[in-house]
């Protein structure tokens, strides 16, 4: 018999995920975690659990035994796996399109009450994204296997444990110069994580179920007025120069050689597409989700990391 307050998160280690299951635990649901590596992630995503509420299981291989093992005694599955980048040549299929198909397709066969799956905002149109077309993809798919799914697409998640204000606001600390890509006229609705976790609580507890959602924040802001926000926070000056898109392809190829790609040429592609409400499908605040946390504030709660003195430069 399935636990009614059990739920089963894939992608456990990231922001998103370290969130929810203090949510979720905080609120007295049990949580099974979901990690390829307990040695390397297990401690941290313990520590951000109410205590006897979590279970972690490793799993080597995502294949359809393992997991209709661990659906077996959950109602609810939540999907956050995701890459920005490409280690090996289809690695955006594998994770963003066949690994959704499979936990959909699961899901269903288990009768799972909720599944609900995180994808992304602002990918529609991108056609040449390769990261974008695997999320549709696998977007497609979900509700192809599973028709009560819920489909959550972002805009940019932050907080201090992101890969995004924190790369920036690291590379803003040292150099001297900042290339704008198309502009730095694109534009986000950046949601901070605990606004998005709140959202994820709510789907839950209302038990909604065939929808797709757009979660998005309280601002509308463009690439360039991010940076200018992030280098205010970190009391920094820089000179930001817009880059022609020659220029900026060749930049992008070098940085994609390194271990952990600042830039890659897909990304370069999906950066020409704003961020935005497509207006096709319904945000969280006409469902009356809010997210209201607004982003200048709350950066501003952890870029003295990045500051000159660093700790000792708060006030």
């Amino acid at each position: 018999m399935k636990n009614q307050d059990s739920i089963l998160i894939f992608g456990s280690s990231g922001q998103i995920g370290k969130s929810l299951i203090r949510k979720f635990t905080k609120n007295n649901y049990r949580v099974i975690a979901v990690t390829r590596s307990i040695h390397q992630k297990g401690y941290q995503i313990k520590t951000q659990s109410n205590y006897g509420y979590l279970e972690l299981e490793e799993i080597n291989s995502f294949n359809e035994e393992n997991i209709s093992r661990l659906m077996e005694n959950c109602s609810i599955c939540i999907n956050l796996i995701g890459i920005l980048y490409e280690k090996r040549d289809n690695q955006f299929n594998t994770i963003h399109s066949d690994l959704p198909s499979l936990l959909s397709k699961v899901a269903f066969e288990k009768s799972i009450d909720q599944f609900i799956h995180v994808s992304a905002l602002g990918i529609e149109l991108a056609s040449d994204s390769k990261y974008a077309m695997s999320k549709l993809s696998g977007e497609k798919k979900v509700m192809g296997n599973f028709s009560k799914s819920v489909i959550l697409k972002p805009s940019i998640v932050y907080s201090v444990d992101d890969n995004f204000t924190t790369n920036f606001m690291k590379l803003l600390s040292i150099l001297p110069l900042m290339p704008l890509y198309y502009g730095g006229k694109t534009k986000f609705t950046p949601i901070h994580v605990s606004d998005f976790t709140d959202i994820i609580f709510q789907i839950v507890q209302e038990k909604l179920s065939g929808e797709i959602i757009e979660c998005i924040g309280p601002e509308v802001l463009t690439f360039k007025e991010i940076i200018l926000k992030i280098l205010k926070s970190i009391n920094k000056k820089r000179l930001l120069i817009s880059l022609p898109l020659p220029l900026a392809k060749i930049n992008a190829k070098i940085f994609q050689l390194m271990p952990k790609p600042l830039l890659t040429i897909d990304q370069l592609n999906l950066l020409k597409y704003d961020n935005i409400a497509s207006k096709k499908y319904k945000t969280n605040f006409e469902i009356n989700m809010k997210a209201n946390k607004k982003f200048d504030e709350e950066i501003n709660r952890y870029s003295y990391n990045w500051t000159s003195g660093g700790q000792f430069s708060k006030k």
